[in-house]
């Protein structure tokens, strides 16, 4: 079942050049029935984000910075989120934002049964990624606008700032995962795989790594090998996973 989806986008915290790529990313996830971005828009700041509210059918509210120092716009998301909650129109968020002020909705609407899905930059605070089930960095959608617009296909040098090495930690992690699904010939079916990557560390993403798909990601990396079977109807190709020279092993746990 599609979800249909509240999008909550702060205005104050999120830059607006990449706003189409954004909802396209979003659509992948659900219909987004609800779509507002909070602010000041008397602030002269805000007034790129007024040229692409329209071409999106994104709703502007207007939230006054009512004492100095403190984030008005923070508190109207959320209390308009707690309202589109017990309307029972959505079943699910995408709360766009960096800031941690966030973290307790986003725990609080998924205690509720919501799918919440996060947008926002890399210098996001992990207590707010972790509390969604799903968490997007900005940049990656950036990477892939600014190469599909190219037209050289080498990748700019901030392209590549954007992409994160495989280190010996983001390894292992892959690895422990496979191992957690694996059968006892140590064949994990990927689709498991990405599942429990995905809600251990809600900010994984093959795109974070240069890879759009997760099956390339891990073809890339020697320490596992990829075999290609049929469905019972062979219709289709499903994809295992097995590491290599395994570095943990069911039988010492």
């Amino acid at each position: 079942m599609d979800l249909n989806l509240a999008v909550l986008i702060d205005g104050d915290n999120i830059p607006s050049a990449y706003v189409k790529e954004m909802m396209e990313e979003i659509a992948k996830y659900g219909n987004p029935t609800i779509k507002r971005i909070y602010g000041d828009w008397t602030n002269p700041r805000l007034g790129k984000w007024k040229n692409v509210l329209l071409e999106n059918a994104i709703t502007p509210i207007q939230q006054y910075g009512y004492t100095q120092g403190k984030n008005a716009t923070d508190s109207a998301m959320i209390i308009d989120a707690m309202d589109i909650l017990y309307s029972g129109k959505v079943n699910g968020f995408c709360i766009v934002s960096s800031d941690s002020d966030f973290t307790r909705l986003a725990t609080r609407l998924r205690e509720a049964g919501m799918q919440v899905f996060g947008i926002g930059e890399r210098k996001t605070p992990n207590p707010f990624i972790v509390a969604c089930d799903k968490f997007i960095y900005i940049e990656i959608l950036k990477s892939r606008s600014e190469e599909e617009s190219s037209d050289t296909p080498n990748k700019t040098s901030s392209e590549k700032n954007t992409v994160d090495k495989i280190t010996p930690k983001a390894l292992r992690f892959i690895a422990t995962t496979i191992d957690d699904v694996a059968d006892d010939d140590g064949w994990a079916f990927l689709g498991d795989v990405g599942s429990l990557l995905q809600k251990k560390q809600p900010n994984f993403d093959s795109r974070n790594y240069g890879f759009q798909k997760l099956t390339p990601l891990i073809n890339s990396i020697p320490h596992f090998e990829i075999e290609r079977r049929e469905d019972s109807k062979g219709r289709k190709k499903l994809i295992y996973v097995k590491i290599k020279e395994k570095s943990t092993s069911k039988s010492k746990k």
